[in-house]
């Protein structure tokens, strides 16, 4: 009995790589989040996305998430994170990926171009979980955005209340604009 359960955590695990394959997500993700040998996890790669992943290291900073844009896209990945956590019984690295769709949907029925990979989504969380970041309520539109654990909750304004001045000024196909529906829509939620 003990050798089937074994071929069945094996298909479980080999769906979850797939999965992430899929999303995106880099060879470092695999080999923490599955029990697959680093030979397998890049036949597997290979054979799902036809060709090698990424060589280099995984993005290690907080300031990236810090920015205007990326900031508004990691909140609203890790708000959905955060909800799923507390709605559904799923595997951590099961809630990243299911977060991670549904932010995609989200960016996508906006008309946006995702700024947020799979891999700094799992990395953001990994920075919440370690303390490293964390969600602070605007004070003026009550909406969670990531930010770094000392910042000031009662007078923080998130960067939809307050942009920076030349946000949204770009003409960056997918780009936030603000003024523009979409930016709208977006500070809606």
């Amino acid at each position: 009995m003990a050798r089937s359960k074994s071929i069945l955590t094996e298909a479980r695990q080999i769906e979850r790589a797939v999965t992430l394959i899929h999303l995106g997500a880099r060879l470092q993700v695999l080999e923490s989040e599955t029990d697959l040998s680093y030979e397998r996890l890049l036949r597997l790669y290979k054979e799902v996305s036809g060709r090698s992943p990424s060589k280099g290291q995984l993005p290690f900073s907080t300031d990236w998430f810090m920015t205007w844009q990326p900031n508004i896209h990691a909140s609203l990945f890790l708000n959905l994170h955060e909800y799923l956590n507390k709605a559904a019984a799923l595997d951590e690295i099961d809630t990243v990926i299911k977060a991670y769709q549904l932010y995609l949907e989200q960016i996508q029925a906006q008309g946006l171009e995702p700024l947020l990979s799979v891999t700094r989504a799992w990395r953001l969380v990994k920075f919440v979980d370690n303390g490293m970041l964390t969600m602070t309520a605007c004070s003026q539109c009550g909406g969670h955005f990531v930010t770094h654990p000392h910042e000031i909750a009662r007078h923080y304004v998130c960067g939809l209340c307050n942009p920076p001045a030349r946000a949204g000024k770009g003409r960056m196909a997918g780009a936030l604009q603000m003024g523009h529906p979409h930016a709208e829509a977006a500070h809606a939620h």
